[in-house]
């Protein structure tokens, strides 16, 4: 399958095969468990509630065990008592799940594949941006028809086109490095610069 590359104009100056990224039928499983993985680190797990050993006073018994004809207490801190502590309430968790590298490695590919699939990949030869220029950009973006909805892959040596186009409502940019199963899925077009899609071929291809 070959893809068309693009100038900043929009107009087709070059084409590359996706042929090294793509595999033949699309592991809906690999994508699931490892889109699961991911937003699952996503996650803080960070709320946390105090216990009665926790929270401050109670230190001593509020009455006598008998003869008050009142329940026995042993501190006002207790999970029964308001201001007390919380029983089996939440505690700072890690939700991150383990995926072996070679399922990884499958699902971005598999994704790249349903997104090929889809016509939904665009190539740009590069961006021409010396230096941080959103409005330029922008233009970039709208000549090749990807101005909503796009996640922008870039190499790290592309910092300034990061730059311009991470201003731009509804794109979203992604180093190639750190390019994963969800964020490919999670817009509805991919742009690559040559250079990106050069080292996504070469990372993938190992």
């Amino acid at each position: 399958m070959k893809v068309p590359i693009c100038d900043t104009s929009g107009k087709k100056v070059d084409e590359v095969s996706l042929e090294p990224l793509l595999e033949e039928k699309i592991n809906e499983s690999a994508i699931y468990q490892t889109v699961r993985a991911q937003r699952a680190g996503i996650r803080q797990g960070s709320a946390s509630t105090k216990t009665r050993s926790e929270v401050s006073g109670g230190g001593t018994k509020p009455w006598r065990q008998k003869g008050t004809g009142r329940a026995r207490a042993g501190s006002i801190r207790s999970p029964l008592w308001l201001g007390g502590g919380v029983a089996f309430g939440p505690k700072p968790k890690d939700h991150s799940q383990s995926v072996p590298k070679k399922v990884r490695r499958l699902a971005l590919r598999s994704a790249i594949s349903a997104k090929a699939k889809n016509s939904q990949i665009v190539v740009i030869d590069k961006f021409d941006i010396t230096e941080p220029a959103t409005k330029k950009a922008r233009e970039v973006l709208k000549n090749v028809g990807a101005l909503e909805g796009t996640t922008v892959v870039l190499t790290r040596e592309e910092e300034v086109v990061a730059k311009s186009v991470r201003n731009i409502p509804k794109v979203r940019v992604c180093l190639v490095g750190s390019l994963g199963t969800y964020a490919a899925l999670d817009n509805n077009l991919l742009v690559f610069t040559r250079s990106s899609l050069t080292h996504l071929m070469e990372a993938l291809a190992k």
